[in-house]
């Protein structure tokens, strides 16, 4: 559930910047698979390094480190990307959103103001609405768990991102069924005395100033803030306005250490605040809108860690209490019109959650790093959490409240041991025991407890020192829970529907077993590096996303999302990052993405056979290929692609995104104190969609045929970002 943010100097993991992601068509899948697997193998990766080193200043690959995992290790047999603070400059980014691309197998979706859903290897949430959400994918700010909480995912001052591929239960538990996102800021030790600004198309702009650095021999501090703004890339015309879709987004981080000998004591606070606009629909699939009560989507996130590490009989402790407080708005305009639009058939409707949820953890651990052959890690997980929603919907009598309350306890543990020179073992375990508390006014009361186990275990075989094979079984969990949503709509919908509706109120737990191999593999001579992975993963009792549509007796619809455990699915595919530097001044990245995903055997509540039907958001394939090209000393000019096979946005329907591949490109330099980025995504102006409908109509103008609507995603957006040093520090 939980993961410590380790200081850079604790573990040594490198990993490709991951400059790329991808996946490929089923129809060659096997192929293509079996050329990324020979190229990989043609290909030996370069040393490991403990801090992260500029290709730009020193003309080789950038090295990277990844810090969410129990045990330090030489090289982590796990399919995992890194995006660096270099890569998001370049893209011009604010949000995690912006980057996603760059990681092989991860995508979002919208429904919102931002991209603020994630799937890894097509598994993940879509939205959320009356609810609680058990996330599928776990996200970590420092080692502060925020699953679930996308939009707060802004990147100012951040290190890396890093993504990891697969179940991830032995450090999150039955968070992280598909995978986990870790989000690492920027060390308080790191000098920086620096001022940034940036504009970019639709009125955009953003300020940040970051200080930070040594105090003493013993003490470090560092605070970064940033503000942006943008009016976004919808237009209401009927209410004349450019900005109701806009965002306005404030982020600050403030950390402080003190380290002597054996102890290292870390304190830091968070506070972000999401004021966006959410006016996204338009009955025409334009990017104009005819909304006359636009929406909203905001979030005040506030959270705090302390981390204690000290030494222990020759054993190494970590201590890390956290709390997050997240208050979330969402609100949005049902009918996507105004009245008058047309007269007899229109309706006006309006929905709005506030959501509420406190989450406070203590999480301990006791190592074992510096064993000759065993290193071993123990913890115990202890968490708190609360969720309360109020939502305010026109078609209710009143508003509708929630609450729910869970305690999570847990014991965890990892074990490696070397094998031999070669040859080494790894194996690891979570068991987690939930007890949950649901009730609401409209008189659904639910208690579960549940335990849960997840592990993995595996081999890796060093190949030799520069190059190492890993096999990897892991198993991953999901809580179940109810569809309270459901159960509270059952008196309002027309008699005849209500018995079928009531059984669908609960849904069961899921479970995820995935088989992975892997090869990691350096040239220094050659300065090449590539890291493959493939994988097949079996999924039981899915939960699955369903809606029912419910006519009411004016005519318009009652639209009531609910979770249903489908039979299995079945996953298969691989990742493989590659990056090449013919020469110290050129840089080449290519990333692929393969992913098989697909229904073995489900039959939706509606009785449609959906067995062999692909997953909903899983594409086949994507990819992104690029270069970086030192024209001097001073400048640099960066042009990837990033492409994606088209894909289901839900399994309720039949509307797809399309097949898309994007032009990105920047060119920067810097000069004395000043460094500038000017920046582009999506420079071809590609058409993309990031969230679609297709199971209503909501067009009075037609009489609410059904037909597909879609949420347009980002256009052509350029910008320029400056940063000017207030000290002779390097930038």
């Amino acid at each position: 559930m939980n993961s410590f943010h380790h200081p850079p100097s604790l573990l040594r993991t490198p990993l490709l910047p991951s400059t790329y992601g991808e996946h490929s068509a089923c129809s060659v899948l096997r192929p293509l698979a079996s050329l990324g697997l020979a190229l990989a193998l043609m290909t030996p990766v370069l040393p490991a390094v403990s801090q992260t080193s500029s290709a730009t200043d020193s003309g080789d690959l950038e090295e990277v480190i990844v810090t969410a995992t129990l045990l330090e290790e030489t090289s982590a047999p796990v399919s995992a990307s890194v995006l660096t603070d270099q890569l998001q400059r370049r893209r011009g980014a604010v949000h995690l959103q912006d980057v996603i691309t760059l990681a092989p197998n991860l995508s979002s979706s919208a429904g919102a103001s931002r991209n603020r859903f994630f799937q890894i290897r097509g598994i993940g949430e879509r939205s959320q609405f009356v609810e609680p959400i058990n996330p599928s994918v776990g996200i970590l700010l420092d080692g502060i768990d925020l699953s679930g909480a996308g939009g707060a995912l802004t990147l100012y001052d951040l290190n890396q991102v890093e993504v990891l591929r697969g179940p991830q239960g032995t450090l999150m538990g039955a968070n992280a069924l598909a995978g986990m996102i870790a989000l690492q800021s920027q060390p308080a030790e790191s000098s920086v005395r620096a001022v940034d600004l940036g504009v970019e198309r639709y009125d955009g702009r953003r300020i940040g100033v970051r200080l930070g650095g040594p105090l003493s021999n013993d003490l470090a501090a560092r605070l970064a803030v940033q503000h942006y703004e943008s009016d976004g890339y919808i237009d209401n015309d009927w209410l004349k306005r450019d900005d109701t879709n806009s965002r306005e987004e404030l982020t600050a981080r403030g950390t402080a250490t003190w380290e002597n000998g054996e102890h290292r004591l870390e304190v830091a606070a968070y506070y972000t605040r999401v004021d966006n606009g959410y006016d996204a629909f338009s009955l025409d699939n334009t990017r104009a809108t005819l909304s006359d009560q636009p929406g909203e989507d905001d979030l005040t996130l506030k959270a705090a860690r302390l981390n204690w590490r000290a030494g222990l009989g020759g054993l190494a402790s970590h201590l890390q209490l956290s709390h997050a407080s997240t208050d979330t708005t969402y609100g949005y305009d049902e009918d996507w019109s105004y009245q008058g639009i047309a007269p007899g058939w229109e309706y006006s409707s309006y929905d709005e959650y506030r959501r509420d949820r406190d989450m406070s953890s203590l999480e301990w651990r006791l190592e074992a790093p510096d064993a000759d052959t065993n290193t071993w890690v123990i913890g115990t997980y202890l968490r708190d959490e609360s969720e309360a929603l109020i939502r305010q919907y026109t078609y209710l009598p009143g508003p509708f409240t929630s609450t729910i309350d869970t305690q999570t306890a847990a014991l965890f543990g990892q074990l490696n041991r070397a094998m031999g020179e070669r040859l080494a073992g790894f194996i690891g375990a979570r068991l987690e025991r939930r007890d949950s508390d649901y009730g609401d006014n409209a008189g659904v009361s639910k208690t579960f407890d549940h335990t849960y186990w997840t592990g993995r275990l595996g081999l890796t075989w060093r190949h030799r020192d520069d190059s190492q094979l890993y096999g990897t079984l892991s198993r991953g969990a999901r809580a179940g829970g109810a569809n309270a949503g459901l159960l509270a709509s059952i008196e309002a919908l027309p008699e005849q529907n209500q018995g079928a509706v009531s059984a669908l109120g609960v849904f069961d737990e899921e479970s995820l077993l995935s088989l992975e191999l892997g090869w990691q593999a350096q040239w220094p001579s050659r300065r090449l590096r590539s890291r493959l992975a493939v994988f097949a993963m079996e999924r039981e009792d899915q939960q699955a996303k369903g809606s029912l549509v419910i006519p009411r007796e004016d005519g318009s619809t009652a639209f009531i999302d609910y979770t249903d455990n489908a039979a299995s699915s079945s996953y298969s595919g691989l990742e493989w990052e590659l990056q090449w530097q013919p020469t110290r001044r050129l840089t080449t990245r290519l990333s692929l993405g393969l992913l098989d995903a697909h229904f073995d055997d489900y039959f939706s509540a509606t009785g449609i056979n959906l067995s062999g039907r692909d997953q909903p958001q899983a594409p086949d394939w994507q990819y992104t290929a690029g270069f970086s090209w030192s024209i001097t000393q001073h400048v640099d000019v960066q042009l990837e692609m990033a492409g994606s096979d088209g894909y289901f946005f839900s399994d309720r329907h039949d509307v797809r995104a399309p097949e898309t591949h994007q032009l990105n490109g920047s060119l920067s330099g810097t000069w004395q104190r000043w460094r500038w980025v000017l920046w582009g995504r999506n420079l071809t102006d590609e058409t993309t969609f990031v969230r679609g409908f297709g199971t209503f109509g909501n067009d009075p103008r037609k009489e609410y045929i059904t037909e597909p609507y879609r949420q347009f995603g980002e256009p052509r957006i350029v910008g320029f970002t400056l940063t000017y040093q207030l000290t002779e520090t390097s930038l």
